[in-house]
C-alpha cells in the first residue's frame, strides 16, 4: 500500500468572527437569558501537496470563511428546528413562543438558522456544511476539513469531515 504525506493548513484570522445574540435552550421549560458573544471561527484543511508546492489556494479559503461569517454578524440567531420554539413572521417582526413566554423582535435583526439550538456545536456543524457546499473548496481535493467556532476564549467546538479513500 502506497503512503502519502499530507499537509494541514490552519486559517485562524482575527477577522473570521461575528457578534451575535442568542439563548441556548436546555429543555421545554428552561433556557438561558438572551445574551451575546463575539464568536470566532477557524478552519483546518488537510490535503496533499501539489506540484506547485501548495496544498490548495488558501486565499480562497479565507474569502469563503469570511463570507460565511458576515451574514451572522450583528444578528439575533434563532434555531428554526428547535422542538421547543415556535417562530412566526408577521408585519416586519419575528414572534417567538417558548412555553408561556412570548418574545418579539424586528425581522431585520433576526437570522433564523436551520439548526436545533444556537450552540457553538451546532454553529460549527452548520458552517462546516456551508463550507463543504462551496465547489471551489471541493475542487481543491481536501482529505479532511475541520471547522471550529468559539464563543469566548478557550471555549471551542469543532465539526469535521473527511473524504473516503
Amino acid at each position: 500500500m502506497e503512503s502519502e504525506i499530507l499537509t494541514r493548513i490552519e486559517i485562524s484570522k482575527e477577522y473570521l468572527n461575528f457578534s451575535a445574540g442568542h439563548f441556548t435552550i436546555f429543555s421545554a421549560t428552561e433556557r438561558e437569558n438572551l445574551h451575546g458573544h463575539n464568536f470566532q471561527v477557524r478552519c483546518q484543511v488537510t490535503a496533499a501537496l501539489g506540484a506547485n508546492g501548495m496544498a490548495f489556494d488558501y486565499v480562497m479559503l479565507k474569502r469563503v470563511l469570511k463570507s460565511l461569517c458576515d451574514p451572522l454578524d450583528e444578528r439575533l440567531l434563532l434555531p428554526e428546528r428547535s422542538p421547543f420554539l415556535r417562530i412566526e413572521r408577521a408585519h416586519g417582526r419575528v414572534e417567538v413562543a417558548f412555553g408561556a413566554e412570548r418574545l418579539s423582535f424586528l425581522e431585520r435583526d433576526v437570522l433564523v438558522l436551520p439548526i436545533r439550538n444556537v450552540t457553538i456545536e451546532a454553529l460549527a456543524e452548520l458552517l462546516l456544511s456551508r463550507l463543504l457546499a462551496q465547489p471551489e473548496l471541493i475542487a481543491a481535493g481536501p482529505r479532511q476539513v475541520e471547522l471550529g467556532v468559539a464563543s469566548g476564549s478557550g471555549q471551542w467546538a469543532f465539526a469535521s469531515w473527511s473524504s473516503t479513500p
